[in-house]
């Protein structure tokens, strides 16, 4: 299959607003597509490599060749080509995985090039997302949509379970099951503001379980045996001998785990997120170490539980594992209760908080009303020091802001990071306008401003950050609304910042 007819089908889909003309366009590429192409279209047209990540970034395909005037490059040749470019390393690979890029690009038709600038730049918006595309899949293959989103939750792949339904039909996506050794995507909590909403959505009794900004860890024991999984189905194991070694004593000898990796202080309060992170990257022994917070469990001993209720698979996971490995949980129909949890996981320096339908099945993979997490939202009125030019479907907008908090010492800005998110069309548009009114000077691709804007962010925490002359940067920072109301004098300082990281 020629890389241009994916390329085509993802403007179509792009263009297209109704969910089954998209699932249609899909399913009409994956029929025409061999069996052993199913798997890298579905990865493309979902937005995503089969690779994962292959190093390149915007600044590596910016400036690319100029487009061929013929299509030539097929799925398997770009798929190809991405595993040599991801393979790339030592001295000299920001420059050879230029040249790979480059030759690549010097292949690729105008709107063969387009569609990869999308697909690796994170861009390629176009509402072909999980659902959709699953739904496209057995519509090509002729299947059930059940047993199609089954093998998906029991293979931990969309590509994997595409080419099973492609290639064998029903019989095929039958012979998925969940094998210890082999991770499933996790079960995903949808969003609610408030504890009283969350409750509502669930209804009735439910649980509530503290929410820990940690790493969240598949573990799976088989005879003593444990490997650990995070959430995108990588093999962690080898970094982390303390959580092994704690989970390798419990008495299961077959058992998938669900819960949350976090490192913590010898009071009990967590550390900053980037110590949690950093341990569960490396393979320090000189680390700190990692604590492990059990709250769902999948399989134990011969017996598939992830179609059993919460509250059933919560008394197994009781029954096979301490109190010191659970996570902390109150099961309510009362707000007051509730909400009094919430506070006291706050006041612990976690997160929130996540309700529970104690009805509920695992829902592998997908985000539903079964599970809401509730988070206390931070905001800051900081300024915009700079926006750089969008690509892809922002082109032509200023897109990512660069964020800066006042320093009364100086009377200058520190900046805190970036961010793109939370901006719909009508705010890029204005946005664009405004700084453009404020502009002070420009490089290639970013636009300087005057620093009066004041902008209202959300973010989730504040980290230390080496790369920002503050010392700190907001985590999951996303734009609210814009402050015209509020002088840039009254926004707010790099010290409240600090004093947010360090509560």
């Amino acid at each position: 299959m020629l890389l241009a007819e994916v390329a085509s089908v993802s403007r179509e889909v792009g263009a297209t607003s109704a969910r089954l003309g998209k699932v249609e366009a899909l399913a009409s590429c994956l029929r025409a597509a061999s069996p052993d192409e199913v798997p890298v279209v579905v990865a493309y047209l979902s937005g995503e490599l089969p690779q994962r990540q292959i190093g390149v970034g915007w600044a590596t395909i910016k400036d690319a060749r100029p487009p061929a005037t013929r299509s030539s490059l097929t799925v398997a040749g770009v798929d190809a080509a991405f595993t040599v470019i991801g393979a790339v390393a030592g001295k000299g690979s920001t420059a050879e995985r230029k040249r790979l890029v480059d030759e690549l690009f010097g292949q690729a038709t105008a709107d063969e090039q387009h569609f990869l600038v999308r697909l690796l730049s994170g861009e390629l918006r176009q509402g072909a997302l999980d659902g959709v595309m699953t739904d496209a899949v057995a519509r090509a293959a002729g299947v059930p949509l059940a047993d199609v989103r089954r093998a998906v939750m029991l293979s931990g792949s969309l590509p994997r379970a595409a080419h099973a339904a492609l290639a064998g039909g029903s019989t095929a996506l039958a012979a998925f099951g969940l094998q210890v050794g082999r991770p499933v995507k996790p079960m995903l909590a949808a969003s609610e503001p408030t504890i009283a909403q969350a409750l509502a959505r669930v209804g009735g009794e439910a649980a509530v379980e503290w929410k820990l900004d940690g790493i969240r860890v598949q573990a799976h024991i088989h005879d003593g045996e444990v490997r650990l999984f995070t959430r995108t189905l990588d093999d962690i194991t080898a970094r982390l001998p303390e959580v092994v070694a704690s989970l390798g004593e419990l008495p299961a000898r077959r058992a998938v785990f669900d819960g949350e990796l976090i490192a913590l202080r010898d009071d009990g309060r967590p550390l900053p997120f980037q110590d949690t992170a950093a341990r569960a990257a490396t393979e320090s022994g000189q680390a700190v170490p990692l604590s492990a917070f059990l709250f769902d469990v999948l399989h134990l001993d011969g017996v598939d539980l992830i179609d059993r209720p919460d509250a059933q698979r919560r008394a197994a996971l009781g029954r096979s594992v301490p109190e010191g490995l659970m996570m902390p949980r109150l099961v309510t129909a009362d707000p007051a209760a509730a909400q009094e949890f919430f506070a006291d996981a706050v006041a612990r320096g976690h997160e929130g908080v996540v309700v529970k339908a104690l009805d509920a099945p695992y829902a592998a993979g997908r985000r539903g009303a079964a599970w809401i997490k509730v988070k206390p939202r931070h905001t800051l009125d900081l300024v915009v020091l700079a926006a750089e030019w969008g690509h892809g479907r922002r082109s032509g907008w200023l897109s990512n802001l660069h964020l800066g908090a006042r320093d009364p010492s100086t009377g200058g800005w520190v900046m805190l990071g970036k961010t793109f998110k939370g901006l719909t069309d009508e705010l890029l548009a204005w946005q664009t306008s405004r700084f453009l009114s404020l502009e002070d000077h420009r490089d290639s691709w970013t636009v300087y401003v005057r620093p009066e804007l004041v902008v209202e962010i959300a973010f989730d925490g504040v980290q230390r950050s080496p790369r920002y002359p503050g010392g700190v940067a907001l985590r999951f920072a996303r734009v609210l609304r814009y402050r015209e109301d509020k002088p840039a004098a009254e926004a707010d300082t790099i010290e409240a910042v600090r004093a947010l990281g360090a509560s």
